[in-house]
């Protein structure tokens, strides 16, 4: 099989820093320009000369801002930024970075990603996370998803307390003002989700509890069950189950342990202007809260193309996720559906349906990852930003360095 996009050039490349490179965000600009962003972290004395930097979780983050106009072919840094997890949007004349540093951060661009101004809270004395996902524009307004985490006292890696919040904004508003931003409602994974009453399934693929990182197998460890990176995704054919006028849907990673399922939600917007967050019902009534998606066990991208009316799906493809845990391989990275080295490429009419259009990425090993990729559509090629390593890289999660990859003449892989 033709690889897709095996090819790419190395853009935020921290291997002589010794860092790591995270999160990649990508937009394209009105004129055609290529925005960029990724996270630099590592050990804390090979960051604490960095003039601008965020602090977090006992160590240091930066945010790099990186711009090509040249359709990829070469990037020059423009910026950089005290938070993680950005992604860079255009909002009517301004372009915006929006992330976190513990509470929501941003900075904004009026000349087209060149120079970029301070960057400042929308929150205060707060916790959250989000990788770069998607971004949303209807009737005058940005849609933007970020999580909010909650403290309960759990262990491990805790996406058992994150509600995803939908943000939107006014286009031609200041964006660094949080007064310009509506939030819905919260809805923690935990609050909505009992565990004991999932059957038939596999979900949860192994036991745990809040207070406890169940060791699968010697070094092995999975947290609790839960949901996290959202995607938006609004359906607009009348005739879908889940069309609703009101409705913008939440397709989340869902770390359960095993493969193969996304988490659904929904936003819906009230008529006051609220938005209230809640869980999606089959027309059995039954809730519709994990539905099969090809790589929703890791960060996945959604993009919704106008001209050929389809959804486009950049995911992670797991090969070996039943194998035991104390049977893999010593470079595979945590538990066995945790596989980061091949990116492929789907396309679907209504989310639920995915067909296979191709493999667009993949790693020679374990530790070459191609994973937590972003994507944008410029003209008929896709641009994808992936978190990427060579032997360098500490392991398949800590790589060291952010890749840029082009998908030509995407559209003719319909069939």
């Amino acid at each position: 099989m033709k690889i897709l996009a095996q090819d790419f050039i190395r853009i935020n490349d921290t291997t002589e820093e010794g860092l790591f490179s995270y999160s990649p965000g990508i937009c394209l600009t009105e004129t055609g320009r290529i925005i960029v962003t990724a996270g630099s972290s590592g050990p804390a004395d090979k960051m604490a000369n960095f003039k601008i930097k965020g602090h977090r979780y006992g160590g240091y983050v930066q945010g790099r801002i990186f711009i090509s106009d040249d359709k990829g072919k070469s990037f020059k840094k423009t910026g950089v930024f005290p938070f993680m997890h950005a992604r860079p949007f255009k909002s009517g004349n301004m372009l915006y970075i929006l992330g976190q540093c513990n509470d929501l951060m941003i900075t904004a661009s009026d000349d087209n990603g060149e120079t970029w101004s301070e960057a400042v809270a929308l929150t205060s004395n707060e916790d959250w996370h989000q990788a770069p996902c998607n971004t949303f524009l209807r009737d005058g307004n940005i849609y933007i998803v970020m999580e909010r985490r909650t403290d309960r006292g759990m262990t491990g890696w805790m996406v058992n307390n994150i509600a995803p919040v939908l943000m939107r904004g006014k286009i031609n508003s200041d964006l660094t003002k949080r007064e310009n931003w509506t939030f819905a409602s919260e809805l923690f994974f935990y609050e909505a989700i009992d565990k004991k009453k999932l059957e038939y399934t596999g979900i949860p693929f192994f036991w745990t509890t809040p207070s406890t990182y169940v060791e699968v197998a010697p070094g092995r460890g999975c947290s609790e069950i839960g949901w996290l990176e959202s995607n938006i995704v609004v359906f607009s054919d009348k005739n879908h189950y889940l069309h609703d006028k009101k409705a913008i849907h939440l397709f989340m990673r869902a770390h359960t342990g095993g493969t193969g399922y996304c988490a659904l939600a929904k936003v819906i917007e009230n008529d006051d202007g609220t938005m209230t967050t809640m869980l999606e019902k089959a027309p059995s009534d039954k809730y519709l809260t994990f539905i099969p998606m090809p790589g929703g066990q890791m960060k996945f991208h959604i993009l919704f193309d106008e001209e050929s009316q389809l959804y486009w799906l950049l995911s992670t493809q797991a090969t070996d996720s039943m194998t035991r845990a104390e049977m893999l391989q010593d470079d595979r990275y945590n538990l066995p559906n945790n596989e980061r080295r091949r990116l492929v490429l789907h396309f679907s009419k209504n989310c639920f349906d995915w067909c296979f259009a191709g493999i667009a990425a993949i790693g020679d090993t374990e530790k070459m990852s191609r994973h937590y990729a972003s994507m944008v559509i410029d003209g008929n090629d896709i641009y994808i930003a992936s978190r990427s390593g060579d032997e360098n890289s500490k392991d398949a999660h800590d790589t060291n360095f952010i890749s840029f990859h082009v998908i030509k003449d995407f559209r003719k892989l319909i069939y």
